[in-house]
């Protein structure tokens, strides 16, 4: 199945390249999870755990997996359209109920370009439909929900998700911010060091992972002493243009 996100940095383009390279596992762990692509797509593992810092993305994906019903009830009366995209961009989330947080996180994700709640603004096309339909809402984030009510929803630093379920019998999915990218997601949440980071943990680490990361040469440096496969994939750089790039995929087996 698709993620029901679309999201800054997601990995749908790539999806089918790294199926195929998860080894035996029974814990299946996403560190950055953002859209979740990998976790959507792949075979239900013993135990599965999706990890994300943004508390908004968070807490969407925790009102998804408890409260569908009442989540879908706060679009009733909902638009797709530029004025009420800037009418949620206004609110202030903290003054919101958990419920509602998720709401306006969803609208604001799913209807601005790239799926970057900060960043851009309303998107629309000439070529194609909305990209959320209120009037199906819940029809289409039902099987989301029952792949949710299975997992584990974590809100937590890398430095404290892969010890906490490192065993033999884990597999970590990393997709970090990408080099020189480290503020894209929110400044202070990622910088250069933590790539160095990641490394001394794989260096320890009992079970086995994937990281996917942009092809720089100081990625490369970094990351050398582990396997590395090469991949090709496509980014949408502006709304109707796509450029095919490289990436690295390193792994511990």
């Amino acid at each position: 199945m698709n993620s029901f996100l679309g999201y800054l940095g997601g990995k749908r383009l790539l999806v089918k390249q790294i199926l195929p390279l998860i080894p035996t596992h029974k814990q299946y762990v996403e560190v950055f999870a953002g859209a979740a692509w990998l976790f959507f797509a792949k075979e239900e593992s013993e135990v599965e755990v999706i990890n994300d810092i943004n508390k908004d993305l968070v807490n969407l994906y925790r009102i998804i997996k408890y409260h569908l019903e009442e989540f879908c009830k706060q679009f009733k009366w909902i638009l797709t359209a530029r004025e009420e995209y800037e009418r949620f961009k206004k609110e202030n989330p903290e003054t919101l109920t958990d419920i509602q947080r998720a709401a306006r996180f969803y609208y604001l994700q799913r209807c601005g370009y790239g799926g970057n709640v900060d960043r851009f603004n309303f998107t629309s096309s000439k070529t194609s439909r909305p990209r959320i339909n209120l009037l199906r809402l819940e029809e289409n984030l039902s099987e989301a929900h029952l792949r949710l009510t299975r997992a584990w929803i974590e809100n937590l630093p890398y430095q404290k998700i892969i010890p906490k379920f490192d065993t033999e019998d884990a597999f970590f999915y990393l997709d970090p911010p990408y080099w020189d990218c480290e503020d894209y997601y929110g400044k202070g949440i990622f910088n250069k060091d933590d790539y160095y980071n990641l490394r001394d943990l794989f260096k320890n680490m009992k079970g086995k992972f994937i990281l996917s990361i942009n092809d720089v040469p100081e990625t490369r440096e970094i990351f050398k002493d582990f396997n590395l496969k090469t991949v090709v994939t496509t980014y949408n750089i502006q709304q109707g243009a796509t450029k095919k790039m490289q990436e690295l995929l390193f792994m511990n087996y």
